[in-house]
């Protein structure tokens, strides 16, 4: 296989990117030039932040980060960079860092572990050892980690305002409504018919609060991650008539249709509307009842995208995420997992031109590390996810600095009442593990 690089050397990092735009000396264009300003700027005020989430509406009570002392608002890249790895040689094997595929360069730089959602769930429970895990990801991550953690490990999420404005589009109130007014259709939930399967099986994905967890738990069900979800609807169907799939409608639509259900089986579920905005009828022949919600980094890759790449860069070979629209998938050349995409282009043998339609963060990293293909994003716009860029290498060592120190800043906790249904569901995931595939 060549790595003869076919092009100048790739920056992997999205943040040096932002600030050539911003000062004019890219002509590359980002969806709001704040996303160039310290996260912590943005901590004090309600919403997730710049980047793909910034339209979209913060529950009221989300968590917030206290102010981050001045020496880490104020400190040079590469003194910070010092001072993380100071701290981690420090702390040494009592601490481990888990870093997403997502989070910017700086910050996956000093991860022991990257990966996706369902990898870090795993390398959460590998450490057994570790006093503290600090989690670069997401609240909803966050919690999942310290579910499959012992109760001795402190989880740590360096930046409280990291949340998911697709997991707050199912909240446990709409969730447990919904589940009351099926019930009104299909008679008891919990009764199996002679068949031996239940009315509806609740799959939640990943991307979801730990009490959603335990919902799902509770009534049978299982979490799912874009590596495993058609796994896990096997599993479902298995037990279940029908699948409630939440909160992401496009990773549910997706996987389904890929598995020969019809679209008209899978009605949308409108938490603000009765019966979710379907009929009785289409609820009796439903399959897959698929939760209003979206992803709002994979909700921007567009058809129109792909026909554009393939206009400009003949044979290109077009990868998608699953989160991302329906019409999307079916335009590209493949659709998996983060983890999938990565081993697509590790794969390829000669030098290939890659259109990526996922997470700015990530298809930048690639592109810096298989300088033998050509790699991009599908979105030519510059729009990370607005959470995942909350966590800034200030946090990271600031929390750092506070566990030699001997204090345990934004620990997360998830209560027993809710942990231990969630668990449940989370081990049912942990064993529905995917075949193994070659891209």
């Amino acid at each position: 296989m060549s790595t003869t690089p076919l092009h100048a050397p790739v920056d992997p990092s999205v943040d040096h990117a932002l600030r050539l735009i911003v000062t004019g000396a890219s002509t590359e264009s980002t969806c709001t030039t704040d996303l160039a300003a310290g996260p912590w700027n943005f901590d004090t005020i309600p919403g997730y932040g710049p980047g793909s989430s910034m339209g979209d509406v913060i529950p009221t009570g989300s968590p917030r980060q206290g102010e981050l002392p001045a020496a880490y608002r104020e400190a040079e890249e590469a003194e910070l960079h010092d001072r993380i790895r100071a701290a981690k040689q420090t702390l040494g094997d009592r601490v481990v860092i888990l870093g997403h595929f997502y989070q910017r360069e700086e910050v996956v730089q000093h991860a022991d572990y990257v990966g996706d959602s369902f990898q870090l769930a795993t390398a959460a429970k590998e450490h057994p050892d570790a006093k503290a895990i600090v989690f670069c990801g997401v609240h909803f991550m966050a919690e999942t980690a310290d579910l499959l953690s012992g109760p001795d490990q402190a989880v740590i999420l360096p930046n409280l305002a990291a949340g998911c404005s697709m997991a707050d589009m199912a909240d446990i109130d709409q969730v447990e409504e919904c589940w009351e007014q099926l019930a009104e259709v299909y008679g008891p939930m919990d009764v199996a018919d002679d068949e031996g399967l239940v009315p509806v099986i609740p799959v939640t994905y990943m991307n979801s609060s730990a009490a959603i967890k335990g919902f799902v738990g509770r009534h049978g069900g299982i979490v799912c991650t874009s590596s495993n979800a058609r796994t896990v609807l096997e599993w479902a169907f298995a037990r279940g008539r029908r699948v409630l799939f939440f909160p992401d409608q496009h990773l549910g639509r997706n996987t389904a249709k890929a598995m020969g259900v019809p679209l008209e089986q899978m009605p949308m579920w409108n938490p603000r509307r009765p019966l979710g905005g379907s009929s009785t009828a289409d609820l009796q022949d439903a399959r897959v009842i698929l939760w209003h919600g979206f992803c709002s980094v994979h909700r921007r890759f567009t058809v129109a995208q792909i026909d554009q790449a393939r206009a400009e860069h003949p044979g290109v070979r077009v990868i998608v995420h699953p989160e991302c629209p329906m019409e999307v998938v079916d335009a590209a050349d493949e659709a998996g997992s983060t983890d999938y995409i990565r081993k697509a282009i590790a794969a390829a043998t000669e030098p290939t031109t890659f259109a990526v339609g996922t997470e700015i963060n990530l298809v930048r990293r690639l592109a810096a590390q298989y300088p033998q293909h050509e790699i991009f994003c599908l979105d030519p716009v510059v729009c990370p996810c607005s959470t995942m860029y909350r966590i800034h290498p200030g946090y990271l060592a600031w929390v750092l600095e506070e566990l030699v120190a001997g204090r345990t800043p934004n620990r997360i906790t998830v209560t027993a009442d809710v942990a231990d249904p969630a668990r449940v569901a989370l081990e049912r995931m942990l064993a529905a593990k995917p075949p193994v595939t070659v891209p």
